[in-house]
């Protein structure tokens, strides 16, 4: 027995040999940005922003291992080595017969959903993302969130991404026929980057395989939610991610993937099945808007920057100390009195913009404009999950979403305990003003997924009203 006694500092598991410099700008030069932006996030420069949380989507540091197997890459057209080297990890990952590579996971999403999905269907999910929800509506389907009640509460829970197990019987039950798959997002991204628990992945593969429904993950972080079952679940904690990832991919039929996430990769992902019938069909719709099977709209040293990355998700000093840093800086704003979804998630801290700004209706967009503000005070780029995400309507009508949201996404191997110290002075900053805070009103939208592309301004000029009294009064 060791007698060994553990560390409670948790320092990041690598070193640094390549720095890229951050630019500071001043608050008139952000607040200018702003404007040319149509106060869009999206639309901002990146040498304007210091601190870059808007996404952990193809925004992390690659290793030296992956940079040493990129310099294999085969960019041979068709069978090229890298392929098979791809594919190989991604099985041996999985475990599903056959995989389809693609430039990025909303690829694998369409590729699917062109493949399985008719108008008039019904695709249920834990909780579906943005370009998810899209793909499937431009389908003419109905992308159905089955959250667990747990979700939706302030009370910490170990698994609040589950699904709605007794919600995803009666879906089934009551429309046979017209639900050509069922999804799990893992870990859940929309509810607040949540995991979901084994038996809860479990739970549904029974009720699937009794109404006889194909059963997916939305797979693109897979490996932080491997861990939170390795930590939290009963049994599992001396399993090995690895393990518990195998285990998780054996209970499904197939899954999409960005490897843009926990594949390590900076572009990238897959479509993995088991159905050789749609498979076919799917390869069909690949060639025709990815490219050849064997690259799928890839070079070569993009996919072996995957086969290597989906390996260095699993390692346990890795997710331990990723896992940690986004519950570092939770610690720091709990203290503050700041709301958040809690426990935090994987990926990313998710502030309640409702429950910080209660002055503003969900009508002046508060997550948006929590967001703009946090930007504006000091230069930290995040990203909105609310209203303006996902109000908008297949119909053109516009309803609250489901929470206000304003997302921290961590890239990977990216920042350092100073960097998340910084934001957490930031966003004290940001709290301490939070009732001078006014709404903010769409100027110009486009049709399908406007938070990437939609021009707002403030209601208040300037965004930050001078008196607290003001701004419930401008955005009324």
């Amino acid at each position: 027995m060791s007698d060994e006694i553990p560390f409670q500092t948790i320092i990041e598991p690598f070193r640094i040999k390549t720095v890229e410099p951050l630019r500071r700008t001043t608050r008139a030069r952000r607040e200018e940005a702003l404007r040319q932006a149509g106060w869009n996030l999206f639309a901002l420069r990146g040498e304007d922003v210091l601190i870059d949380l808007l996404t952990d989507s193809g925004t992390g540091a690659l290793s030296a291992n992956q940079w040493g197997m990129m310099m294999r890459g085969d960019e041979t057209y068709a069978g090229a080595d890298s392929f098979y080297r791809f594919e190989a990890a991604v099985k041996d990952i999985t475990r599903l017969a056959y995989v389809i590579p693609t430039h990025q996971g909303r690829a694998a999403e369409r590729i699917l959903f062109g493949a399985m999905v008719n108008r008039g269907d019904i695709v249920p999910n834990n909780t579906h993302f943005d370009t998810t929800r899209a793909n499937i509506e431009y389908r003419g389907a109905e992308a159905l969130d089955l959250p667990c009640a747990e979700g939706m509460r302030r009370a910490d829970a170990p698994f609040k991404g589950n699904i709605d197990l007794e919600r995803l019987e009666r879906v089934l039950s009551e429309h046979p026929g017209r639900v050509p798959l069922v999804m799990i997002t893992v870990t859940n991204n929309s509810g607040g980057g949540q995991p979901v628990s084994l038996a809860n992945i479990r739970a549904a593969r029974e009720i699937c395989n009794r109404h006889r429904v194909p059963f997916f993950l939305d797979a693109c972080r897979f490996a932080e939610n491997a861990w939170f079952i390795h930590m939290r679940e009963p049994g599992q904690g001396g399993r090995a991610p690895i393990d518990i990832a195998r285990e998780m991919f054996s209970l499904v039929d197939g899954c999409t993937m960005s490897a843009k996430k926990d594949g390590m990769a900076n572009i990238g992902g897959f479509l993995a099945l088991n159905d050789e019938e749609v498979v076919g069909r799917c390869r069909t719709m690949l060639i025709l808007t990815e490219g050849f099977p064997t690259y799928g709209g890839l070079a070569g040293y993009d996919l072996e920057a995957i086969a290597v990355g989906l390996y260095e998700a699993l390692e346990e000093d890795y997710l331990r100390y990723r896992i940690r840093s986004i519950a570092y800086l939770a610690d720091r704003l709990a203290e503050a009195g700041i709301p958040m979804i809690s426990p935090p998630g994987g990926h990313a801290l998710y502030l309640d913009g409702a429950a910080m700004l209660p002055h503003l209706a969900w009508s002046d967009y508060p997550a948006w404009a929590l967001s703009a503000a946090i930007y504006l005070e000091g230069g930290v780029r995040t990203c909105e999950i609310g209203s303006v995400m996902f109000g908008q309507q297949p119909d053109g009508s516009e309803r609250p979403a489901a929470r206000e949201l304003v997302r921290l996404a961590f890239p990977r191997r990216v920042y350092t305990q100073s960097h998340v110290d910084y934001v957490a002075e930031v966003l004290m900053r940001v709290h301490a003003k939070r009732d001078r805070i006014g709404g903010m009103r769409i100027t110009q939208s486009p049709p399908v997924l406007r938070h990437f592309m939609a021009k707002l301004e403030p209601k208040v000029p300037g965004l930050f009203a001078a008196v607290p009294t003001q701004v419930a009064a401008a955005t009324r």
